[in-house]
């Protein structure tokens, strides 16, 4: 618990550090619908490029809107926080889309009909933002929003570990994942700044960044589970522990525990710290209230934590490395989706929609082929690990 405030600190530190006077040579908007208009503008724009068949000055203005507009001013922040994650991961597929089309050389018609979509979504948006009369419990229940939804995967997993670390007599090793959870708030922290007042980093080079950190969380989280399920038989784990309990935890697995954790909390941290800093510069007069929020946010965070690391220790051996396993399986599935998601948003992978599949943010399930495929095949791979696991465990009872 000592250690979980000290990160939570930090991370309230690093906003005080990351001072709010860093957006004063920014434009200011006063109202959501004004920053919406700038971006309608773009949007046409990029459109009659497109019209004059200059498709990759087309897409840099999307990019433009998206990146310099929708991300940069809050737009996605408040979306997602006063309307729904859902709304937001939409129109990100939207802007998606959109490149996509006039990457495939699509008639100038079906382009301007989406375009027409997007503004549409983006009009909508800024007409509810901008009803919403944003009352400090709003803004404190917004400020609680992006820190559990920011902060939930991260401490599953770094709970799970500690809570596995304990429970096979290396409790020494705990220290290795607090410290490299330490280690990535500060690297949040430097990235936070880099991306924002240093190296000018674009939007685009930031989804990268979060893309391939949360991927390799998936692979990292991948094969930890993996190796958990395949001790949570009775047998397996006896003789795992009296081959093991002796001697300290393996050099590969050491570095392995500890980059899961890192990646865990690096992999949003820099986002989240930038969502804040821009929140109390919007919030006025109700700055408290943001504190307030994140605060509550943080004592939730370490409660399930707590619950989590102790709460486990009481469980039947079997199911708790079933259960332990079964959290890293769906953590790793769900970074596989949001790592790509990420990428798609860069440029980097292409948008492929399947309409009826719908977003499901807290899995990481994206309608898009490119999101899904990858997550079909870890299925898969899991259901085939079960199978394997299963019929040793019948030989060697026979």
């Amino acid at each position: 618990m000592k250690r979980f405030l000290i990160l939570a600190l930090l991370l309230i530190g690093s906003l005080m550090a990351l001072a709010p006077s860093s957006y004063a040579a920014e434009k200011k908007y006063e109202s959501w619908n004004a920053i919406v208009d700038e971006m309608d503008t773009i949007l046409n724009d990029a459109y009659d490029i497109y019209f004059m068949k200059d498709v990759e000055r087309a897409k840099a203005r999307v990019n433009n809107a998206y990146f310099g507009f929708y991300e940069k001013h809050g737009v996605e922040r408040a979306v997602m926080s006063y309307i729904s994650g859902k709304r937001g991961t939409d129109t990100e597929y939207q802007f998606a889309k959109i490149k996509r089309l006039m990457t495939d050389g699509a008639s100038n018609k079906v382009v301007r009909n989406e375009i027409d979509t997007i503004l549409k979504m983006l009009h909508e948006d800024a007409n509810e933002l901008d009803g919403k009369q944003e009352s400090g419990w709003s803004i404190l229940l917004a400020s609680f929003i992006i820190i559990f939804r920011e902060g939930l995967e991260a401490i599953l997993v770094i709970a799970a570990i500690s809570a596995y670390l304990v429970r096979s007599g290396h409790l020494a090793m705990v220290k290795v994942v607090y410290m490299s959870s330490l280690v990535a708030i500060f690297a949040s922290i430097l990235a936070a700044i880099a991306l924002h007042t240093v190296f000018d980093i674009s939007g685009a080079n930031q989804e990268i960044v979060e893309g391939i950190a949360m991927l390799l969380a998936t692979v990292v989280l991948f094969f930890i589970s993996n190796w958990m399920f395949s001790k949570a038989e009775a047998e397996a784990w006896k003789s795992y522990v009296e081959e093991k309990v002796q001697t300290a935890v393996s050099s590969g697995s050491r570095f392995a525990l500890g980059f899961a954790a890192f990646l865990a909390v690096f992999r949003e941290g820099a986002e989240t710290i930038l969502f804040y800093q821009a929140m109390l510069v919007e919030a006025k007069e109700h700055m408290d209230m943001v504190w307030y929020g994140l605060v509550i946010g943080t004592i939730i965070l370490a409660i399930i934590f707590v619950v989590i690391r102790f709460g486990t220790m009481k469980l039947p051996i079997r199911p708790f490395f079933i259960g332990t396993s079964i959290l890293m399986y769906i953590m790793a599935i769900a970074f596989a989706g949001g790592g790509v998601k990420e990428l798609q948003e860069a440029d980097m992978i292409p948008v492929t929609s399947v309409d009826f599949i719908h977003s499901v943010e807290v899995l990481g399930i994206y309608p898009t082929v490119e999101t899904l495929v990858p997550q079909i095949i870890m299925v898969f791979i899991v259901v085939v690990s079960v199978i394997y696991y299963k019929a040793k465990h019948s030989c060697k009872k026979q």
